[in-house]
C-alpha cells in the first residue's frame, strides 16, 4: 500500500479543527500503524496534550483517571471511519503508576489493573506510527518497557491458561468432549497470547491479529507452522477428540512453564 506522509494523516484533522494548538504527540495506532490495514479498516489516531483543550464536540469515554474521561471524535473521510482519542500527558503518568513495579509487588490484580481503553493505549504504543512528538513517543516507550506492564499481562494470560486447562480436564473426565475441546481451544489462545506478550507483542484483546503478531514476534519456542497447525485444529478428530485435547493441554502447560513472568 502507498506510504502516507504525516501531513496526509493530519490534514483531515486540521480541516475539521480537530488538532489542538499545543500537541505533545500525535500517532496512528492499530492495523494502519503496522501496515496490516485493508480497504475496510478504520483509522485510529491518538493525540496527547498537556492541558485539556479539546477542539471538537465528540463523546466522553469514562476512564478511571483524573480527569475521569477521554474525548473522542469520529468522522468519515477518504472512504474511511476515523476515530481520534485525546489523552492528557498527566493521564499517561497515572497509567504508568498503575503498572509500576511497586503496584505489581503489592499483588494488584492483573485482570483489573487497567481498563480496556488504558490497556489499548499502552499495547499499541510500541507499534504506533508517530506523526508529531517523536521524542515524547520514544520516552514513553522507554518508560513502559521499564514498567511491570508486560508482567501484569503475562500473569493474567497464564491465569486464564490454568483456568481453561482445568475446565478442559474436568469436562473431559465427565465425558463432555465437545465442551472440553472448546476449553482446550481457549487455553491454547491464552497460552499463545502469553508467549507473544513475553516477546513484547501485546494485543490479546484482538485474536484476529494473532497470526500477524506471531509472525512479528517470531518466538524461538514455537514455529509458525506448528502454531498455525494447532490454531486451525488440523489434527482434530471429531470421532475421538481426546488425543487432540490432551496434546493441546500438554502444549499449553509447556508454554506456561517456559515463559518468564518478570
Amino acid at each position: 500500500m502507498k506510504e502516507t506522509s504525516a501531513g496526509e494523516w493530519l490534514d483531515p484533522l486540521r480541516e475539521r479543527n480537530l488538532l489542538p494548538d499545543e500537541v505533545l504527540a500525535a500517532f496512528v495506532v492499530g492495523s494502519a500503524a503496522r501496515g496490516w490495514h485493508n480497504a475496510r479498516s478504520d483509522f485510529d489516531i491518538c493525540i496527547v496534550t498537556r492541558s485539556q483543550r479539546y477542539p471538537g464536540k465528540g463523546d466522553h469515554i469514562p476512564i478511571p483517571l483524573d480527569p475521569p474521561f477521554l474525548m473522542s471524535e469520529i468522522f468519515y473521510a477518504q472512504n474511511k471511519r476515523w476515530e481520534i482519542k485525546y489523552w492528557l500527558d498527566s493521564q499517561v503518568d497515572q497509567m504508568l503508576d498503575k503498572v509500576s513495579w511497586d503496584a505489581y509487588e503489592r499483588g494488584t490484580s492483573a485482570g483489573g489493573v487497567l481498563t480496556l481503553a488504558e490497556e489499548l493505549m499502552f499495547s499499541r504504543l510500541s507499534n504506533c506510527l508517530p506523526l508529531m512528538g517523536e521524542e515524547w513517543v520514544h520516552e514513553r516507550r522507554r518508560q513502559l518497557a521499564k514498567s511491570a506492564f508486560r508482567s501484569f499481562l503475562l500473569v493474567r494470560s497464564l491465569g486464564e491458561v490454568d483456568d481453561a486447562v482445568e475446565d478442559a480436564l474436568g469436562q473431559m473426565e465427565a465425558g463432555h468432549l465437545e465442551c472440553a475441546a472448546i476449553s482446550a481451544r481457549n487455553a491454547f489462545g491464552h497460552a499463545i497470547d502469553a508467549l507473544l506478550e513475553s516477546e513484547g507483542e501485546f494485543g490479546s484483546h484482538q485474536p484476529k491479529w494473532r497470526p500477524n503478531r506471531f509472525k512479528a514476534a517470531a518466538p524461538a519456542a514455537v514455529s509458525f507452522e506448528t502454531y498455525w497447525a494447532l490454531e486451525t485444529m488440523q489434527t482434530y478428530d471429531p470421532v475421538d477428540p481426546r488425543p487432540w485435547i490432551k496434546s493441546i493441554l500438554t502444549f499449553c502447560q509447556d508454554i506456561a512453564m517456559g515463559v518468564e513472568v518478570s
